[in-house]
């Protein structure tokens, strides 16, 4: 009889056991169902305050009231992408200025795209920078040496005088120093752009991205 009450003891305190476990299990499934989930907060772009427009001529309208600073390489395939949509952001807004600056990448990925930076700097000195600009990104699968001089005669500037600029490497400094300034402002890759103002600061946008993306961070600042 004894072995019988201690067995119903036991019994007991196993059913009291787990009973008093599934509560807790069933409380906290409750609790967790009930609880009000918190909207996650919008995340706040970076502001950059100051970012230089460097020393090439702008595009779109004289001192506009939004400024788009790209930071570019012309052997890489997805500035190229990127210039219909440049020239669309241009378009379609009146208070934009645009401005090119250099960065070419690593002579181990993109060997071609300091010379190129450079002949663009030469191409500049004689008023034709853009058309220059514009014919590497067409032609860039051939930027050699021979072809950068080529294109510069296509375009009838002064041969002489364009190819002692280019020789000398006369604007290397103007590439490092865009170079330099856009891995201080966080730049590692191209196309990277800064749009905004000196008044609100910049915004970063990366890539060859859509044009609602560009028009997007343009109109905050309208």
């Amino acid at each position: 009889m004894e072995k019988w009450k201690i067995v119903l003891t036991i019994l007991v305190l196993i059913n009291i056991a787990v009973s008093s476990y599934a509560l807790v299990v069933l409380n906290s499934f409750i609790t967790l169902v009930t609880t009000p989930t918190q909207n996650p907060q919008p995340t706040q772009p970076t502001i950059i305050q100051n970012v230089g427009i460097g020393s090439n001529p702008s595009k779109g309208v004289t001192n506009g009231k939004i400024i788009i600073i790209e930071f570019s390489d012309y052997q890489c395939p997805y500035c190229e992408r990127a210039e219909p949509t440049i020239n669309q952001m241009i378009s379609n807004n009146n208070d934009v200025t645009f401005y090119f600056r250099n960065y070419p990448l690593p002579p181990s990925m993109h060997p071609d795209a300091g010379n190129a930076a450079n002949a663009a700097q030469c191409a500049n000195e004689q008023g034709k920078f853009w058309e220059y600009h514009d014919k590497l990104y067409e032609n860039q699968n051939s930027l050699g040496n021979t072809s950068l001089k080529q294109y510069a005669a296509d375009l009838g500037l002064d041969i002489t005088k364009f190819n002692s600029c280019f020789d000398s490497s006369k604007y290397s400094g103007i590439v490092n120093q865009d170079e330099s300034d856009g891995t201080t402002l966080g730049v590692t890759g191209t196309p990277t752009f800064f749009i905004g103002n000196s008044v609100k600061g910049y915004q970063a946008v990366v890539g060859a991205q859509p044009l609602e993306n560009f028009q997007t961070v343009i109109n905050s600042y309208k």
